[in-house]
């Protein structure tokens, strides 16, 4: 092969891989009613907002489903949906969880001791179906102060308690959706879902805590 051929051919290589393109970073938003987006105009869920803001390099789907529990034997649990065997089959590189609201009505909190073991059931799916993935778990936002059965004093002081147990035990960073939207009621019109301002600001918080870990991907 002549010098002329050799920076050809290497020339024909360079070309092809700037033409191959980059796989996206395919982000699960795995949830309730909050992650679906209820209560908001179409495109203003969180998720929407959060793959607007991530851009073309992102993958973001939302499997929130209105509703769910992560208790296994809760009145809907997450993992009895379809969304659940949907978001395992994406084999997503990073899982954003935000369950936990529904939990707080009476009737399906009086299983509380079901919580952990069904939390970590879940993880142990997701790590099956895609072992390398990072999982970040979401505090779930408050109640103001209470609306469908739903309290904020259990969020607080019981669910929200147990999820950084279970993200300590797992070693999973946790995304303090709480404090993101705490003492703003104007942004939760119903007591419970957000608004579109709502919405947007949870998405920032989940931006920023999946940004450092999606750029040393």
């Amino acid at each position: 092969m002549t010098a002329l051929q050799t920076t050809l051919f290497a020339l024909a290589a360079t070309t092809a891989m700037a033409q191959t393109p980059v796989p996206k970073i395919k982000v699960a938003c795995v949830g309730d009613s909050i992650t679906a987006g209820s209560g908001a105009p179409a495109g203003s869920s969180y998720p929407a907002q959060l793959g607007r803001a991530l851009g073309d390099g992102f993958d973001v789907r939302n499997f929130g489903m209105s509703g769910s529990t992560l208790l296994r034997n809760g009145d809907k649990p997450y993992d009895h949906q379809p969304q659940h065997a949907a978001m395992l089959a994406m084999k997503a590189d990073i899982y954003v969880i935000k369950l936990g609201t529904n939990d707080t009505k009476p009737h399906n909190w009086a299983k509380k001791e079901e919580f952990k073991p069904s939390a970590f059931a879940l993880l142990d799916a997701i790590h099956e179906a895609s072992p390398a993935a990072k999982v970040f778990m979401c505090l779930p936002v408050p109640a103001f102060p209470s609306n469908f059965g739903i309290t904020d004093e259990v969020i607080r002081t019981e669910v929200i308690p147990q999820l950084k147990e279970i993200a300590a035990e797992r070693k999973l960073p946790v995304i303090d959706l709480y404090h993101v939207l705490e003492g703003h009621p104007e942004l939760v019109p119903d007591k419970v879902h957000p608004n579109a301002e709502g919405y947007r600001l949870i998405s920032e918080a989940v931006r920023d805590a999946i940004a450092p870990v999606s750029a040393g991907k």
